[in-house]
């Protein structure tokens, strides 16, 4: 009678275990990565790193976020002095750059994370004062910006005309990128993201309202392709493409980057990133349109992820339920987390408890204060008890 009970015992509790377990808190092997959870930190811009070189805080505020086995992918870094579009952002193509991520780096190794750079070229997302010599940002196009990422109208003064790229100029910005995919490695993240989304130097190739040129680099959709995946394919040759993952917003709109066939574009890109063999594609969600605005839209994601072979990281307002509801439909391999990772650094525990959130603060998103809205969002609990 008393194995039967404990038989029974055992029976109801394996019922519950199964009824309460979440999607998104599942192992996932991730090419050669193995993850204890389906909850990705996004990459976010900061703005705490002074004089464009990673600080110490960094180090806290990444750790605060990591588990192990969780996977983080670290803000927008500049690849080339020419990257840089705002004040107080990373980059990674300098000696004291890469020296400046070592201990950051370390600190998310320490806890079990594994950690991807993400690599940026903001183009025409720029100005003078942050360009060499006092020049022009470089696109793909010589037309300036009508509306940046925040506002409907973008200030002239603030996004002067850019300079059109020549074909010859191309090969120089690839290997910036490869070079830039190199410095990471030795500065100890386990890989790469290369940034074409969000109206950057990539998606400005991309995206043809943007791209107005005639050359091989512009027209139809191949050409518009061809620079970033040129990127691609030189950063995947470096550093090997299991360690390689490529984030698109074939969709949005953003720094006034819009495409007239964004499920052509989503599904090309999709399938071309398929040859080289990447690890991830990290694709925003059609109804993000803007930055902070959600809008309802006819289009999906679904062709996209059927196109890509590899690990389908969605991301774009999600929140508990939503993340859940992609990861046990298939419609997402992983979900990457913004602003509720920000405000909540043990996000992973508050979503096994269900537990009550803290709100994102807005104002403090920018700031470059080293530790307000930074380091000092709550835990449930303290994590050092």
């Amino acid at each position: 009678m008393a194995n039967t009970n404990i038989i029974k015992l055992e029976e109801e509790s394996k019922k519950v275990d199964e009824k309460e377990a979440i999607p998104l808190l599942t192992p996932y092997k991730m090419g050669n990565f193995n993850l204890s959870h389906r909850i990705v930190l996004a990459p976010l811009t900061r703005s705490r790193s002074y004089d464009f070189i990673p600080q110490p805080h960094a180090a806290l505020y990444y750790s605060q976020r990591t588990t192990k086995g969780g996977f983080l992918i670290g803000e927008a870094s500049g690849v080339s002095n020419t990257a840089q579009g705002y004040p107080n952002t990373p980059g990674i193509w300098t000696r004291e750059q890469v020296e400046a991520w070592k201990p950051i780096v370390s600190t998310v190794h320490e806890k079990g994370g594994i950690f991807f750079c993400q690599l940026w070229h903001a183009g025409r997302v720029s100005n003078y004062g942050y360009q060499p010599d006092g020049e022009a940002p470089i696109s793909s196009t010589n037309k300036p910006l009508r509306k940046d990422i925040f506002n409907n109208k973008a200030a002239a003064d603030k996004y002067p005309p850019p300079r059109r790229l020549r074909g010859d100029e191309i090969p120089k910005l690839v290997n910036d990128f490869r070079i830039a995919a190199k410095n990471a490695m030795e500065a100890g993240f386990d890989g790469v993201e290369i940034h074409g989304a969000n109206g950057y130097l990539l998606d400005q190739f991309l995206k043809d309202k943007v791209n107005d040129r005639d050359d091989e680099y512009g027209g139809k959709l191949e050409n518009r392709c061809r620079f970033p995946l040129q990127v691609v394919k030189a950063v995947a040759d470096e550093i090997g493409a299991d360690r390689v993952g490529v984030r698109l917003s074939p969709f949005a709109d953003y720094n006034d980057c819009g495409d007239f066939d964004p499920q052509t574009l989503g599904i090309y890109m999709a399938q071309s990133l398929n040859k080289l063999g990447i690890l991830y594609c990290h694709v925003i969600e059609p109804r993000m349109v803007t930055q902070f605005q959600e809008f309802d839209t006819k289009w999906s994601l679904a062709p996209i992820r059927k196109a890509f072979d590899g690990t389908f990281i969605v991301a774009g307002g999600y929140n508990r339920r939503e993340g859940n509801r992609a990861i046990s439909s298939a419609a997402a391999d992983l979900v990457a987390f913004g602003r509720l990772f920000l405000a909540n650094p043990d996000l992973p525990t508050r979503f096994q408890l269900d537990a009550q959130l803290n709100h994102p603060d807005p104002a403090t998103f920018y700031t470059h204060h080293p530790v307000l809205g930074y380091t000092d969002y709550p835990f449930l609990q303290d994590p050092t008890e």
